[in-house]
Parts: structure tokens; C-alpha cells; sequence
């Protein structure tokens, strides 16, 4: 009975510890294999003092596939990192003792659990002799931030906060600066907003640079905004300096990489998309921009074939190898992250280029199979496959079902406007053949809903309504409508 008041004891202390084990990260759908794999590539190329962290990270990942050997073995290297770096920052070793004192209780090994707890207080009291920041420690905030950050998109917006916090108390701390810059960055990635020059990335990417001039990677994702902005010339010249500063570091290769595809320097970026990827050859982030270079330059070659006939013979045997690499890269994309959605819309778009109609429907199921999907990602994959069932297998009635769940996301993309023009097409054009087509007006009714124009809605609704009286879908949204108006 003691021993599990003891227990019971602990985890009370334990869920007081501010760590990874409290932190929430668990989900269900993280990819842990993929991550894990991506923390080792960190610890081989990143040079920075936080291999700790890293470690750390690692610990609580072998914890998750229940290896609590590893998990403490990591753990050990974390600690050793700390002391090697920290010259004495004391507050660095807290998220380690804390992970500590959980595998040890996971173990039931009770009193290391007790004694790393009693670390942590010790920690605690000697900091708090300096300071009254118990709660409130910068590196606890940035190490939680840089987790977050790691652990998917799901927890950018609380890495943002994370790194918020940590500023408040260090706010000119370089790598917290680069932290939060980079949480923004990929937050409004995530939103596939068009960027203006409001966007909030901008002078926090300025400010990460001029306090890390070190940092090429966030010198890197400057130069994108900067491209994003329209100010592609200015954004170059960041671009060049992180390439310049650390011209084997993958991290860096593929956001100039990135760069190049979007500025149309497809041949410099290949050539540099090569080099990251004989250093990581299982990125799949790299395959798969390898992938959109190969579709450029099938694109190109196609627009050349058009003006230029005679060649016609040499244009077709080179855009069937550039199509074949390009299924070779988005291919490997997905069998290395079966998560990656666009990876899947990509192939299957080259598939039906192949005409593999069977592959490419296969591609798009599997898009939506994907557990840890968005729904900007949702919208995207219905507008691709609502595309693939007007055009490769001429199928309006699919079609017309992709567009429509497109667009009850509740979420503004570029694909939701392809959407709404591709129903306004179709409908406009039933109406035309056929003046008395219920179904034409009801579905412009449906466009003109979702784009709030409510007395339009009203008009083609009725109009369907007086074409086909007991269409019970019609009814239902014209009360809708009258209600709102």
C-alpha cells in the first residue's frame, strides 16, 4: 500500500515539473519515426550549444516507443551537453532532471525519481536566491517553444506563445529571437495567406538576423518573405550570404533551394536540391522539391513543343524523362513521409500526365487517408481531385461533389476561389444549353451562397424552385436565406 501512495505521491510532484512530459506534445498521429529521424540529421549537422535540447527531445521520443534505456541514455548525453555549454547556467539542466525524474517513475524506480525531483527544487532554490523567476525562466519557455516547433504544425501556434513568454524575460536573446521569428514564419506559411507588408514575419526575421547574424537558416527563411513580398532582389542577397555562410548545412540548401524554383533558377536549384539531398538522402522535404523542379521543367519543355513543331520528336522524349523523374521524387516523397499530403496530390497529378488514371485516383485516396490532415490541406486535395474527375476521367457529377465539399471548409485558400469558378463554369454553362435546367440554377444559387451574395443566392434558388418545386435542398436553403436576409 505504501508503495502506491508513494506513487501516487510522485506524480502529483511529477505533474508539477515543467518538461516534456507535461507539456502535451503526445499525439496520437505525430509522426515519431520521422521526427526522430530528423533530430539525429540535427545533431550530425546543427553546431549550436543546444544539443541538449535535441537530446532531450530524443529522450522523450524513446520514452513514447517505450525504449526507457534509450530514453535515460539520451538523457545522459543531454546532461553532459548542458554542463559542457552552460558555463553555469544551472536553469539549462531543469527540463532534463525533470524528464529524468518521469522515466525513472515510468520505471518505478521511485526514489531516482525522488531524487531528480529533489534536483529540480535545488535548482530552483539556488535560482531563486538571483531571481524571483521560478515560473517564468527564459530557457524553459524557449526549450518548450523548440519542441513545439518540432512536433508539428498542431503546435505552432503555442510555440509562438512559448517563445513570447521567454521574451518577455531575455528580450534580446538571440536564439529566443530566431525561435519566435521562425513560429511566425511557418504559422502564416500555414495560412497560405498572400503576404503584404504587414506581414508580422518580416521584422522579427530582421531583428533574428541582426541579433544571430550567425543564423543562416533564419537568414534564409528572410530572403523568402522578402521574395513573397515581391522584393525577390533584396531577398536574394540574404539567400546568397546563408549559402555562403554554411554551403553544406541541408537545413539551409533547401530554403535556397526553394528560392531558386520559385524565382525560376530551376537548373541552380536542382543542382543545389542535389547536394542536400547526398547529404540527407532520406528528406523527404527534398524529394519532393526535387520533384516540382522536374514538373517546371516538363512544363517548359511542353510550351516549347507547341511553338516549336518541327522538334516535336526530341520535345516528347524529354518531357516522358522529366515526368518519369518527377514520379521517382514524389514517389520517394511519400514512402518516406507518409504524411505529406501535397506529396500525394503532386504524384497523382503527374500520374494522370502519365495517363495512370487507376495510380493517380489510388494517390488522391490516399491524400485524404492522411490522419494528421489540415483543412487547408482538405480543401486543396477535393479541388485537385474534383479537377481529375472533370477532366482525366470526365465524370461532372464527382467533380461537382469535390468542388462543393471544397467549399463548406471553412477555411479561405487559393484553391476555394478555383473551386467557386469551376461550379460557376459548369453551372453558367447547363444554363445556357439548356434555359430550363433546375440543376444549373440551383448550384449557382449554391456559389452565390457561399460567397455571401444572398440576394443572387435568393433569385437562382427561386428560380430552381419554380423549375423543379419539391427539390427539398433548394427549399431548405432558400428559408436559409430569406431568414438571414
Amino acid at each position: 500500500i505504501s508503495r502506491v501512495r508513494k506513487s501516487e505521491t510522485l506524480k502529483t510532484l511529477l505533474l508539477q515539473l515543467n518538461c516534456h512530459f507535461t507539456w502535451r506534445l503526445l499525439e496520437k498521429n505525430a509522426e515519431i519515426d520521422e521526427l526522430e529521424e530528423r533530430l539525429h540529421n540535427q545533431l550530425e549537422y546543427l553546431l549550436n550549444a543546444n544539443k541538449y535540447m535535441v537530446y532531450n527531445l530524443l529522450s522523450y521520443i524513446k520514452y513514447l516507443q517505450g525504449n526507457y534505456e534509450e530514453a535515460i541514455a539520451n538523457l545522459d548525453e543531454a546532461e553532459k551537453s548542458s554542463l559542457a555549454n552552460a558555463a553555469g547556467v544551472k536553469s539549462k539542466l531543469l527540463v532534463t532532471y525533470s524528464n529524468y525524474a518521469w522515466v525513472y517513475y515510468h520505471l518505478k524506480q521511485y526514489d531516482k525519481s525522488q531524487l531528480y525531483i529533489d534536483k529540480v527544487n535545488g535548482v530552483h532554490e539556488e535560482l531563486s536566491h538571483i531571481s524571483n523567476a521560478k515560473d517564468s525562466l527564459p530557457e524553459i519557455y524557449g526549450e518548450q517553444g523548440w519542441s513545439m516547433l518540432k512536433f508539428g504544425r498542431k503546435h505552432y501556434e503555442k510555440a509562438k506563445e512559448c517563445f513570447e513568454k521567454a521574451l518577455k524575460e531575455a528580450p534580446k536573446d538571440p536564439e529566443l529571437n530566431s525561435g519566435y521569428a521562425t513560429a511566425v514564419y511557418r504559422l502564416e506559411c500555414l495560412e497560405k495567406k498572400s503576404l503584404d507588408e504587414n506581414c508580422e514575419s518580416l521584422d522579427l526575421l530582421k531583428r533574428a538576423v541582426e541579433l544571430n547574424p550567425n543564423d543562416s537558416v533564419v537568414k534564409a527563411l528572410l530572403g523568402l518573405t522578402l521574395q513573397d513580398l515581391k522584393r525577390a532582389d533584396e531577398g536574394l542577397k540574404y539567400i546568397e550570404e546563408a549559402l555562403e555562410q554554411t554551403p553544406n548545412l541541408p537545413y539551409v540548401l533547401r530554403y535556397v533551394a526553394k528560392f531558386y524554383r520559385r524565382e525560376g533558377m530551376t537548373d541552380k536549384a536542382l543542382g543545389v536540391l542535389k547536394r542536400a539531398v547526398s547529404l540527407i538522402p532520406n528528406s523527404s522535404f527534398h524529394h519532393h522539391q526535387i520533384g516540382l523542379c522536374y514538373r517546371n521543367k516538363m512544363h517548359e519543355k511542353k510550351k516549347l513543343s507547341r511553338t516549336d513543331p518541327q522538334n516535336k520528336r526530341t520535345y516528347t522524349r524529354e518531357i516522358q524523362e522529366l515526368l518519369q523523374k518527377s514520379i521517382f521524387h514524389f514517389k520517394m516523397t511519400v514512402e518516406l513521409k507518409k504524411t505529406h499530403t501535397y506529396g500525394y496530390t503532386d504524384l497523382a497529378q503527374m500520374y494522370t500526365e502519365a495517363n495512370q488514371i487507376v495510380k493517380a485516383e489510388e494517390m488522391y485516396k490516399k491524400a485524404f487517408n492522411v490522419k494528421t490532415i489540415t483543412e487547408q490541406e482538405k480543401q486543396q486535395i477535393h479541388f485537385y481531385y474534383g479537377n481529375f474527375e472533370l477532366k482525366a476521367k470526365k465524370c461532372e457529377k464527382e467533380a461537382i461533389k469535390h468542388y462543393k465539399e471544397a467549399l463548406l471548409i471553412p477555411v479561405m485558400t487559393f484553391e476555394k476561389e478555383k473551386c467557386e469558378n469551376a461550379l460557376e463554369w459548369i453551372a453558367e454553362r447547363k444554363i445556357k444549353q439548356n434555359p430550363r435546367d433546375a440543376f444549373g440554377f440551383g448550384l449557382l444559387g449554391f456559389v452565390h451562397q457561399i460567397k455571401k451574395n444572398k440576394i443572387d443566392a435568393v433569385e437562382c434558388y427561386e428560380k430552381a424552385l419554380k423549375l423543379e418545386p419539391h427539390n427539398e435542398e433548394y427549399l431548405s436553403h432558400l428559408c436559409e436565406l430569406r431568414l438571414a436576409i
